[in-house]
């Protein structure tokens, strides 16, 4: 993560500051009117096996840098203790039941509400990854430096139009699509990603 290589980003500054400052403001709405359904996942999760309901992970954000990403676990507490692990859709056999419930209905993301507010990450943006696969992907498309330049998303370009990544081959796919993005992205894309993600989930579709 020593060298960075940008290309064009299809915001400038202050569309990027007015970004900012609109997820800060939604994400903190969300986590008061979704208050009661976060209460409601974190009892079920706990109730479940006891374990703890909040997950943290080390992902790597905006400028190469750590944070620990927030989801509600939805694995069992052993769930990558051969190693990291990618998810395999709802056929994983690491999946507790309420989970596999939360994950259909990515409900299990609802805590990356505060990892937008911190900014940490933003509603829209290339989803973050572990640095284990970063290396992974580097090794296939060297590119991947260019997504340090913008903050990591809840939902993406890539993620609507390919799915979620449980290879490396897809891995490496989904890179394509968030460059596109990087290039591309204006507030009228980020608003047209958010409403196609509310869509899917909402009626269901898997993606």
């Amino acid at each position: 993560m020593e060298h960075f290589k940008f290309i064009p980003d299809g915001m400038n500054a202050f569309e990027r500051n007015v970004k900012r400052i609109i997820d800060m403001f939604t994400a903190l709405g969300c986590l008061i009117v979704f208050s009661p359904l976060f209460l409601y996942c974190y009892i079920a999760v706990r109730r479940e096996d006891g374990g703890p309901a909040i997950y943290k992970q080390e992902r790597i954000g905006r400028f190469g840098r750590p944070f620990y990403i927030y989801k509600f676990r939805s694995m069992r507490l052993d769930a990558e203790k051969m190693g990291p692990q990618l998810y395999n859709t709802g056929n994983d056999p690491r999946l507790t039941k309420i989970g596999k419930f939360l994950r259909e209905h990515h409900l299990d993301e609802l805590p990356q509400l505060w990892n937008v507010f911190c900014g940490d990450m933003a509603f829209i943006g290339p989803r973050p990854e572990r640095q284990f696969y970063i290396d992974k992907i580097m090794e296939r498309d060297p590119r991947y430096t260019c997504l340090y330049q913008i903050r990591p998303g809840v939902t993406s370009y890539a993620t609507l139009y390919n799915g979620y990544t449980d290879t490396v081959d897809k891995m490496v796919a989904r890179l394509r699509y968030d460059l596109i993005y990087l290039e591309h992205r204006s507030w009228w894309l980020d608003a047209k990603i958010l409403w196609l993600t509310f869509y899917r989930i909402v009626s269901g579709t898997k993606f």
